[in-house]
């Protein structure tokens, strides 16, 4: 009897691992026909100020800003913001505002706090200045290409959509530490999206790019009603949700630049990201171990073994989730001068990583953004930690 269960165990862990993996792989591939299909952005073409909320010079900081300098668009401002007036990212800024002299390029370095969330309070300070109707927030870290703000403002034509947001590829530094960085949000986060996406989910609100009507912020009570939140984007994403509004998921990918130091920087930036999972859904962060699939596969084997043999049914559903897992690193691979196949050793060791980041996530709701500790309740409000 016993080893009838420890069977059962073993083959619904692969069925699990099998289903999970192929399930995402077609969603995978489901959304890159979708991004190929990707019309031309309509003629018209609303005023808008875009919202780049900066803290430090970080790699490739110069070309990423410089891309949302270069839009094919009709009228649009450009506002970086900076909590200190020292900012190293300003020097990148004042280079920008001499390359392009006839953009409209404001600039604010103020200090002033709204909450503990350092992001929104800088935002809130950028807004005192901001012209247009329609409002684009994009994060510093992100490179766009010269139809970005036509093809994002576009749906927002439709009164029935009240949020645009994209997804990002994550294009990491040389570095071990930020390749597998990366990997965690091309190959576990990205394509969890997708499967949500693919089953008509429509909550998903990313803060590397959100753009809506300066009426519809307004009516949910500005930023500052997230001044204090660790989730900022998801709770926007709610409130707009509220208004009986959509959510729209572009199909125009962007990329985001992912540079990991050492071990401790990885872990504490993922450890972050799963904790705010646990604030803002902390069932599915119980579940989510069902979609470690590689992980699951291999712990199935030595149960089979131990019941009585591995068979061919079982060899079937390994190999199943071993080729799908590949298929997830080979599609959402981000274009780099290293060869097709270098990282594949990585693999493993990045689904043992994320293993270990969800355990920890259950242990504390204290979180580090930049270099400050916080206290994390149960309703996602942030508390610093002297």
């Amino acid at each position: 009897m016993a080893s009838f269960v420890v069977a059962v165990v073993g083959y619904a862990s692969l069925v699990i691992a099998a289903g999970y993996s192929l399930v995402a792989l077609i969603a995978a591939l489901a959304w890159r026909s979708y991004v190929s299909r990707r019309r031309a952005a309509p003629s018209i073409q609303p005023a808008v100020t875009v919202l780049k909320p900066l803290c430090g010079a970080e790699p490739g900081l110069y070309e990423r800003l410089r891309s949302f300098c270069q839009q094919d668009y009709a009228q649009f401002q450009v506002i970086f913001g900076a909590l200190e007036p020292n900012d190293p990212a300003l020097a990148v800024v004042a280079r920008l505002i001499a390359e392009f002299p006839r953009l409209p390029i404001d600039v604010v370095a103020n200090s002033q706090r709204h909450g503990h969330n350092n992001k929104s309070n800088n935002l809130i300070n950028m807004l005192t200045v901001a012209r247009h109707p329609l409002l684009l927030i994009a994060d510093s870290d992100i490179l766009v290409g010269p139809d970005y703000l036509a093809t994002v403002t576009a749906p927002l034509q439709d009164e029935r959509i009240g949020l645009v947001t994209c997804l990002s590829l994550d294009a990491p530094t040389p570095r071990l530490w930020s390749r597998l960085g990366a990997m965690y949000n091309n190959e576990w986060y990205f394509p969890s999206v997708m499967l949500a996406w693919l089953f008509g989910h429509q909550g998903y609100a990313s803060g590397q790019t959100l753009c809506l009507r300066r009426t519809t912020l307004e009516a949910m009570g500005g930023l500052r009603a997230f001044a204090d939140h660790l989730a900022d984007d998801y709770r926007l994403g709610e409130k707009v949700r509220a208004q009986g509004l959509r959510i729209l998921l572009s199909p125009y990918e962007i990329q985001a630049a992912h540079d990991e130091p050492d071990f401790a920087s990885l872990n504490r930036h993922e450890v972050r990201w799963m904790r705010t999972l646990r604030v803002i859904k902390p069932l599915c962060l119980t579940m989510i171990f069902l979609t470690f699939s590689l992980l699951l596969a291999a712990l199935a084997l030595p149960l089979l073994a131990a019941a009585g043999g591995i068979h061919a049914t079982g060899w079937i559903l390994f190999g199943s989730t071993v080729v799908a897992r590949l298929g997830l690193h080979l599609v959402y691979r981000p274009r780099s001068r290293r060869r097709w196949l270098a990282d594949l050793f990585l693999v493993p060791v990045r689904d043992l990583l994320i293993f270990g980041v969800w355990f920890q996530s259950f242990f504390s709701r204290r979180v580090t953004w930049r270099g400050s500790e916080f206290d994390v309740d149960a309703t996602g409000v942030m508390r610093r930690i002297a």
